[in-house]
């Protein structure tokens, strides 16, 4: 295993670096006969891309997909897709001064010790630029659950920094650069332009959701749903925690109002975040994720050389000062992921999975 293949009935090997002339993904084992374009896929890629607004980073990448294989006739056959996205902006100057180098809290440290050799542009395997096939392979999972079971998936951000958020709507998500369920965004703008100026970079908390999910997706111990989900969350870049339901918030809770109650109409609270035991209760997903701040920044700190001299480091070029702003479509094709991987798998063991609450039969 090398870690570069997520899932294995819908796997998806991603393939790439950063500065390479192309990054993209093979996916096995989608189901033949679904109708898919490039139109099906990019609209999800230009929500992730860079360079959308002054607040990520201004790498231009276009971030156009190409299907090399897997379609004949604008249906799926079965076979391997092979999704090709080519770098054209790359800018590896601006990391010459990093070669020798290693910046806090990147992961450029210990790709050097694992492999006594790293690829310093832009961060090589692992930047973010990676995760553009991972949105692009989240597309093509979403489409085939949403004409299925008519599953669908969302993101919002509800933290900037030290910036809550509160929900407003998610009609407002995608009308602002912030991925934020809020009419008003300005104290963002103002608070995130205020951290480019002083060359620094915030973390943030993201909301993950997925509606219509049909019951019984998840195995009752080593493959659990919401474990499996927590496991593609934490493969994101950047994040370093992930709650499920009321997450955290279950400390302060107590059963008598924690455990979400049932009536015939269905459950009336959704602590447990759509998962009971493992299994999906045909509840929302819900899932928040926290992501940390950019460890690329102008801001110099202190680090080591290669051959483990004191020095400073900074880091200059197009970097985004909240990485969580971008990981919202990220986060969302994880789950798609996960919960594309699941239904497959019901559907080997159990045949196709029934979308509502099955009737509750008493016993005799």
């Amino acid at each position: 295993m090398s870690g570069n293949t997520f899932g294995n009935l819908f796997a998806v090997t991603n393939f790439g670096e950063s500065h390479g002339p192309a990054i993209g993904c093979v996916i096995d084992g989608c189901p033949p006969g679904m109708r898919l374009s490039a139109a099906d896929i990019q609209p999800d890629l230009d929500r992730r891309r860079p360079g959308t607004s002054k607040f990520v980073t201004q790498r231009n990448e276009p971030d156009a997909v190409e299907i090399l294989s897997g379609v004949y006739e604008g249906q799926t056959t079965g076979t391997p897709i092979c999704l090709l996205i080519k770098n054209v902006d790359q800018r590896s100057k601006d990391y010459a001064n990093i070669v020798q180098t290693f910046r806090p809290g990147h992961a450029d440290y210990t790709y050097f010790q694992k492999y006594d050799i790293r690829d310093p542009r832009g961060g090589g395997r692992s930047s973010a630029r990676l995760t553009a096939p991972t949105v692009a392979a989240g597309a093509v999972a979403k489409k085939w659950l949403f004409e299925k079971y008519g599953t669908q998936f969302r993101a919002c951000m509800t933290q900037m920094g030290e910036l809550p958020i509160a929900f407003e709507s998610w009609d407002f998500v995608p009308n602002n650069p912030f991925f934020a369920p809020v009419a008003d965004v300005s104290a963002l703008a103002a608070y995130l332009e205020a951290l480019r100026k002083a060359g620094d970079s915030c973390g943030a908390r993201i909301r993950v959701c997925a509606s219509n999910v049909p019951v019984g997706l998840g195995e009752p111990l080593f493959d659990k749903l919401d474990a499996d989900i927590a496991y593609a969350m934490m493969g994101i870049n950047a994040v370093k925690g992930v709650e499920i339901g009321a997450g955290f918030a279950c400390v302060n809770a107590r059963g008598s109002n924690h455990g979400d109650e049932l009536s015939p109409q269905g459950f009336r609270s959704n602590n447990a975040g759509g998962v009971l035991g493992g299994i999906s209760s045909g509840q929302d997903l819900e899932l928040s994720i926290a992501v940390k701040p950019t460890s690329s920044i102008l801001t110099p700190r202190e680090s080591i050389d290669i051959h483990g001299q004191s020095t400073q480091v900074s880091t200059p070029g197009r970097h985004d000062p909240c990485v969580g702003i971008r990981a919202t479509p990220i986060a969302e094709a994880l789950l798609a992921l996960v919960v594309m991987e699941h239904a497959l798998r019901q559907r080997a063991q159990c045949g196709d999975v029934v979308c509502e609450l099955k009737p509750i039969k008493a016993s005799v």
